[in-house]
């Protein structure tokens, strides 16, 4: 048995979740998610605490699902309290980016600047060269900083590109001098 599975969920204050035909329901100030239950996977919700359950104990799928349940469920409650961020840092000479409403303009070496579009329920803040990447769905923000980071990888010989904040980039080696002399 999982023991993230066996753990307890506390609710939020402002946070109202409604288990409606297997479908939990988590509503807060950032707004409201939904998130399927799998078979054989059942939550109680009291006193402001949630927890969950397996309706039976050996079976493997089940098991499988019960840690990831109870983490997901957890995750929804924290990103309509709260939301979730993630930093990305452009590191380069020239390299600048724009928020604009829903998008985001990168110029980062190219010959033409690139128009990125947010999806629903994720919103950009640009400071300098640090982009933060909003939202109350965890997975939505982690998606949308891996492809924004996709765009302009950093490399590995100056650094230059995309990386999130607080990554650690292995630096290669340039290319040797030629010996003075040698033939």
């Amino acid at each position: 048995m999982s023991k993230i599975g066996k753990k307890e969920i506390i609710l939020k204050e402002g946070v109202i979740v409604v288990l409606e035909n297997d479908v939990v329901r988590a509503t807060g100030p950032k707004g409201t998610m939904l998130f399927p239950l799998p078979k054989g996977i059942k939550i109680n919700i009291e006193n402001g605490k949630i927890n969950v359950f397996q309706k039976k104990e050996n079976d493997p799928e089940t098991k499988a699902l019960f840690g990831l349940t109870r983490a997901y469920v957890a995750n929804i409650i924290t990103g309509v309290s709260t939301g979730f961020e993630r930093k990305l840092e452009l590191i380069g000479v020239g390299y600048r980016a724009q928020a604009s409403g829903s998008s985001l303009t990168l110029s980062v070496g190219f010959s033409h600047q690139v128009n990125f579009k947010a999806p629903e329920g994720v919103t950009f803040a640009v400071s300098e060269n640090i982009i933060t990447i909003f939202g109350a769905d965890k997975v939505l923000v982690g998606n949308t900083a891996a492809k924004i980071r996709a765009i302009r990888p950093p490399e590995p010989y100056k650094g230059k590109g995309i990386k999130y904040v607080g990554e650690k980039i292995r630096r290669k080696a340039g290319k040797a001098a030629k010996a003075v002399g040698a033939k």
